[in-house]
């Protein structure tokens, strides 16, 4: 929790001075993929574990702030429609990160039904063969 806290900061932190410094917003997209990735298993931690875990409700809070000067920033400092362009490029992040997530769980249930058809096999095999090997000497 404490990693996703210290590079979601980070990664703000480059967005903030490559942005004061009249870079455009692709000139950080890593950092900014990399802040929204962990700005979303932050509020992941907080949303499945409510209000209790106080340490990463108080890191959501400060990633909202965050937002808050991105969008004041953009709107007033930034070129046209450069918040609207962020919140595409957020909801882009989010498409990827959910397309990772169900590539994942398709691999992992491949491996499971891979690791259940070799124990079938196995277990096919332990079968068959000795009943094959008890045919073969009653028949000679």
């Amino acid at each position: 929790m404490l990693a996703e806290i210290a590079a979601a900061n980070a990664a703000f932190q480059v967005i903030k001075s490559a942005l004061s410094n009249g870079k455009e917003l692709y000139d950080c997209s890593a950092a900014a993929q990399s802040y929204f990735n962990n700005k979303s298993s932050i509020s992941k931690r907080v949303s499945s574990k409510g209000k209790s875990d106080l340490e990463a409700f108080m890191a959501l809070e400060k990633i909202k702030a965050q937002e808050e000067w991105l969008k004041d920033y953009m709107i007033y400092a930034g070129r046209p429609d450069m918040w609207g362009d962020w919140l595409s490029y957020q909801a882009q992040c989010k498409q990827d990160r959910l397309k990772a997530e169900r590539i994942a769980i398709l691999k992992r249930r491949n491996m499971i039904k891979m690791i259940m058809n070799f124990t079938i096999a196995i277990a096919a095999a332990l079968v068959i063969i000795p009943v094959f090997i008890y045919v073969l000497i009653l028949l000679l």
